[in-house]
């Protein structure tokens, strides 16, 4: 058993680090009094008990609808170690959408913050669940108010930390223990297709997945992270929660929204040895701070484009790049949406110490990984031990949909059966909707999601993800989204709006929208001059706003596909 474990549980997860680390910091605010991990099992234990008198019990579902914060932690250890259910909501859905999956999940009670209490203010539950504020772990009365929730706010710590020593006489009541195969969460994605299901784990399914990370992301208690990611998303919670409290790190939290001004003092003070983002965030600090300096001018481009200067540039740009991130990172992990390879490029060879893995909300979420000295260029690593991945029914080319098995894999979507069996194989393997090749030595790479596959002219396999990927690495391009229109190929791109201003400063608004369209077809001749013959874009046509994306940054395609 990992970690000398005696059950792959998020209960002997806590208890097990408490004991080892009593008084190591666990989770705190970026600046803040951190509550440490003896702390942290004892908050647990005592917002149980508050549970408990609320009449949760075993199995009930209890929603969380939060922002980042050392509290959403102790919440979640208090509903998984007392055999209850978590639901992480995140707090971008529709108060719609929000509602719905309170109701579908049978929520019993539900943990919200004063920010998010407008959602489900005036919602109608029947049954009402008990809600509970956050910021102070007070049980709301009926038909309270935001206004009186500011309140509770303003109390913060000090009020909970007295509440806390209240209610660990409570603590002594044992609630029953959940086992490995018990459920631990259920997890509603936004779904790129515009779908939402109730993904159900196991406390195997997520331990399991912390505990074989270490392979390739190895914490222990004197790393630190600041969280960057919405933690209702499984590779938040599992890598960047349950991983650092099963090695007794550090987890920091900022309190505003990670903006370039948020972020980088929050890095400078918190010097992080490992972090997890999204490719997106690499990439706009890649595009908007690191190649605009190494391209000012024409005989800057000329020299980056010679490969032996771009690599020597690359590795004096990479250094610069671990002292933005606060100068002590050893492990930077990537993941949730594909990397463009431009940017895979400046990492390799500025000798960052980076990982990309691969996964999905079913598989809890990591399936394969590597570790920073065995990545390899545009592949998402090898299974993780335990894991098995295989293609289903592979082309010419090696190529087919990923399926994967395993104990990380999820038992099912919440009251679907339907959508259950269509997403398992007969022998009980994982459709992940994603195709990909895995070459001789287990190495997987992903080349597109099933759905957005388009066919050829005479039949050729076209991957628009791959298409984006050169038109993404142009000059001026934000980002961009390929699709089909009667039957040829079409761009949305959208542009950079900070270069054209500076682009087309002074011009009025017919100068710019012949210089923005000329500008598109110059983009659109340049990326078919990087393909195959049947993959050339037949127009380009202009992004206004920056596309809708989910949580993991991944653009919501469904939203434009009618053109």
């Amino acid at each position: 058993m990992p970690y000398d474990l005696p059950a792959m549980t998020l209960r002997h997860v806590l208890e097990g680090t408490a004991r080892r680390y009593p008084d190591s910091p666990a989770l705190s605010w970026v600046g803040g009094e951190p509550l440490t991990y003896g702390e942290l099992k004892e908050s647990a234990e005592a917002i149980a008990a508050i549970l408990g008198e609320q009449g949760v019990g075993f199995g009930d579902s209890v929603a969380i609808l939060a922002e980042n914060c050392p509290h959403w932690g102790v919440a979640y250890y208090a509903i998984t170690c007392m055999g209850a259910v978590a639901v992480p909501i995140l707090t971008d859905f529709h108060p719609e959408a929000i509602r719905y999956i309170i109701r579908h999940s049978d929520a019993k009670a539900v943990f919200v913050t004063e920010k998010m209490f407008p959602k489900i203010e005036d919602a109608s539950f029947d049954p009402a669940p008990v809600f509970i504020n956050l910021e102070s772990f007070r049980v709301l009365e009926q038909g309270v108010t935001r206004d009186a929730l500011k309140g509770l706010k303003a109390a913060g710590l000090r009020e909970y930390r007295k509440l806390r020593e209240q209610t660990l006489r409570l603590a002594h009541i044992v609630p029953q223990e959940p086992g490995e195969d018990d459920v631990a969460v259920i997890i509603y994605t936004s779904g790129t297709m515009g779908y939402s299901k109730g993904v159900v784990l196991t406390h195997k399914n997520i331990v399991y997945d912390a505990a074989h990370i270490r392979d390739y992301f190895a914490l222990g208690p004197d790393d630190r992270l600041l969280s960057l990611l919405p933690l209702p998303h499984t590779y938040e919670c599992t890598l960047g929660l349950v991983l650092p409290v099963l090695n007794g790190s550090q987890v920091f939290y900022l309190d505003r929204p990670p903006t370039a001004r948020a972020l980088l003092p929050a890095l400078a003070r918190v010097r992080p040895t490992a972090l997890l983002v999204v490719p997106l965030i690499i990439e706009k600090i890649f595009r908007n701070i690191i190649l605009p300096k190494l391209t000012s001018n024409k005989i800057r481009r000329a020299l980056y484009r010679i490969p032996a200067i771009r690599k020597f540039l690359h590795r004096i740009a990479g250094k610069r790049l671990r002292a933005i991130f606060g100068g002590e990172l050893r492990i930077m992990a990537i993941g949730g949406a594909p990397l463009a390879p431009v940017v895979e490029r400046f990492l390799r060879e500025g000798n960052f110490p980076y990982v990309v893995g691969y996964g999905l909300t079913e598989g809890a979420p990591l399936c394969s990984a590597a570790q920073v000295a065995t990545t390899r260029y545009l592949s998402s690593g090898y299974a993780l031990s335990g894991v098995s991945m295989r293609i289903d029914i592979p082309d010419d080319n090696g190529e087919g949909e990923l399926l994967v098995h395993g104990p990380n894999v999820m038992r099912e979507y919440y009251k679907s059966p339907q959508d259950t069996a269509e997403v398992f194989t007969e022998d009980g393997w994982l459709r992940t909707g994603d195709l990909a090749r895995i070459d001789g030595d287990g190495y997987v790479f992903i080349k597109g999601r099933r759905k957005n596959l388009i066919l050829g002219p005479s039949g050729e396999n076209i991957y628009p993800e791959e298409v984006e990927a050169v038109i993404n690495q142009m000059e001026h391009v934000a980002e961009s989204l390929v699709i089909q229109h009667e039957g040829k190929l079409v761009a949305r791109v959208h542009l950079a709006s900070e270069d054209l201003d500076a682009l087309y400063a002074g011009d009025s608004d017919e100068e710019r929208r012949k210089k923005e369209l000329a500008l598109l077809e110059k983009i659109r001749n340049e990326a078919n001059t990087r393909v195959s013959s049947f993959i050339r874009i037949h127009k380009a046509i202009l992004q206004p706003e920056p596309f809708e994306k989910t949580p993991t940054q991944k653009i919501k395609r469904y939203l434009y596909l009618g053109m």
